[in-house]
């Protein structure tokens, strides 16, 4: 591997913050090139994608960096628990069934993608998809249906399963990460259009604006001008639920690994209740939750969910640092079957989201519950309205659980078309 330009943290820390600066500072401007320019493209998808040219450019690097682990295990649950603070549950669960409908259609999407692609790049190159014994290739893509169903507990239990050969998984692994995020950017695009894709869809998104109404209404209700007192009583909040919650998350993990031989094996259906960050992000959310029926539930007030807020765009810059544009080109074959799969996937989310008139906030969480998991979810659902962060966080733990049945499915699926 080259070695970026950059490998000092600190300094590669400054240069996303740097980004987010100049997009916060250029977004504002209500004139000129940049208020076009924005009337297009979202901040949150330069956020993205200005660290994401960094990478490409070889001026820093996710693989010599440890700022997405940070943002991902410190800044996301502090995040959460900030961003539910003021959430109103029984608003929530007037959101109705759509949000449930539209993540459990991702996931079909995934199972049937997996076999189709296969199918339509075998016509093209059979010897893509081929390979026998731990070689074939659909072996390897099982380990990106775990991933893009569940997470990376799934994935690894798929790898375990299969037990495809060591020495290929890598081309698997760039699969997943390259198409994952052109997807993320995708759905980051669509953030921006959603009023005219809702439009479009023909969705009624009265429940999701009247939830957004009540927190919006009840922040100005309570709304102050912070002081010192107030951030560190917020940050107390946030990063003590954060240790509490990966304190809690380790000892429950070790604790089911060890007595349990079901969550033990990772080839097992339960293997995901042996995942820290699993439990890392049930235990913030819950934290978060609980605090929401506190006197806490007024710091909204003093700008909870905005420090919130600035921890998520941090975590998107690092995700943001994972896309190296220049590795798009390698490998075409598996590429294109991982933009097959993926376009299937969005097909049938647009589909039954055009047929139950679904807001585009549903299907965009719906699928990065599926492929992104909890680290991206929250961040798309945070991006419509902080108060919509949970029903991020719930679909991307219910993607836990289905994952690793889910990817099976798809595996014995993709083993059937192979063999056509």
């Amino acid at each position: 591997m080259d070695q970026p330009l950059i490998t000092n943290d600190t300094v590669v820390f400054g240069l996303l913050a740097l980004s987010l600066g100049f997009i916060f500072y250029t977004s504002s401007l209500k004139t000129g090139f940049w208020s076009k320019f924005y009337s297009i493209v979202p901040g949150v998808l330069m956020a993205y994608l200005l660290p994401a040219i960094l990478a490409s450019t070889g001026v820093v690097s996710d693989e010599t960096s440890n700022l997405y682990f940070m943002a991902s295990r410190y800044l996301l649950p502090a995040a959460l628990v900030l961003m539910t603070l003021s959430i109103d549950l029984k608003a929530i669960s007037n959101l109705g069934s759509k949000a449930l409908i539209m993540f459990l259609t991702g996931t079909v999407g995934i199972i049937i993608g997996g076999p189709i692609a296969i199918l339509i790049v075998s016509i093209f190159s059979p010897d893509t998809v081929g390979g026998s014994d731990f070689d074939a290739v659909w072996r390897g893509l099982s380990t990106i249906a775990g991933s893009w169903i569940g997470g990376g507990a799934n994935q690894a239990a798929m790898l375990e399963i299969f037990r495809y050969n060591p020495d290929e998984y890598g081309k698997m692994v760039l699969v997943d990460i390259v198409i994952a995020n052109i997807w993320m950017a995708v759905i980051l695009f669509g953030v921006g259009k959603s009023t005219r894709i809702d439009t479009w869809l023909k969705a009624d998104t009265s429940a999701i604006e009247t939830l957004k109404i009540k927190v919006t209404e009840f922040a100005e209700k309570i709304a102050r001008v912070p002081t010192l007192k107030d951030y560190i009583i917020m940050l107390s909040f946030a990063f003590t639920a954060t240790g509490i919650a990966h304190f809690f998350g380790d000892e429950i993990s070790d604790y089911l690994i060890a007595n349990s031989a079901q969550v033990a094996d990772p080839s097992n259906f339960m293997s995901f209740l042996g995942s820290s960050f699993f439990w890392m992000v049930v235990l913030a959310t819950a934290i978060g939750i609980g605090l929401s029926f506190t006197k806490a539930k007024n710091y909204e007030g003093a700008g909870a969910s905005k420090i919130g807020g600035m921890f998520i765009y941090i975590l998107v810059a690092t995700i943001g640092m994972k896309m190296d544009l220049g590795r798009v080109l390698e490998n075409p074959g598996l590429l294109a079957v991982g933009f097959v799969w993926i376009s299937i996937h969005a097909g049938l989310l647009i589909l039954v989201a055009k047929l139950i008139k679904a807001p585009y906030f549903f299907l965009a969480v719906g699928s990065q519950a599926n492929v992104g998991g909890a680290a991206s979810a929250p961040v798309v659902a945070a991006e419509f309205h902080p108060s919509l962060t949970s029903v991020g966080v719930l679909l991307a733990v219910f993607g836990y659980v289905i994952g690793t049945g889910g990817a099976l499915l798809c595996a014995y699926l993709m083993e059937v078309a192979s063999k056509m």
